[in-house]
């Protein structure tokens, strides 16, 4: 069995199954060559190296999906759209997007010329550019722990 495999809740399922009467041993049997690649998370297009892992390349893609869906309900909204993906190798494998929080900046305006609806909608898009360039997600431990924490 892959050191992996272990690592990830594997001790505390055993335990838990056999309610606390059954353990492990391990050891190294030999060394082999596998088909293995690190799996990197990208929060807002910055690594996250907390959360990068190590996948055997055919359970990649399921494995890369998942993270993104978890992280996807785990990380809190921020006021601009916030980009969640999962890379090999430069290459974007699963991707989610957290939807932006909005204020409704045209609560105040009632009847009247629509110019000054636009404006307002246009001040709010270029705050948010902004914001989207400048700003940067904290990722809590509960995120961390989300995908810690494997449902296999």
């Amino acid at each position: 069995m892959p050191l992996a495999s272990l690592v990830c809740d594997f001790d505390a399922a055993l335990a838990s199954r056999s309610r606390g009467y059954a353990s492990m041993s391990h050891g190294r049997a030999d060394w082999r060559r596998s088909a293995v690649v690190r799996m990197d998370v990208l929060v807002a297009g910055e690594p996250v190296d907390g959360l990068a892992s190590v996948a055997h390349t055919s359970e990649v893609a399921p494995r890369a999906r998942a993270i993104a869906l978890k992280l996807r309900e785990a990380l809190p909204r921020q006021l601009f759209k916030v980009a969640v993906q999962v890379a090999v190798g430069g290459r974007v494998i699963a991707s989610e997007h957290i939807a932006a929080l909005s204020k409704n900046v045209l609560a105040k305006c009632y009847g009247g010329d629509i110019t000054r609806k636009k404006k307002l909608l246009k001040k709010q898009q270029v705050g948010k550019k902004r914001m989207q360039a400048h700003g940067r997600v904290v990722v809590p431990q509960a995120a961390y722990l989300a995908v810690l924490q494997r449902q296999d």
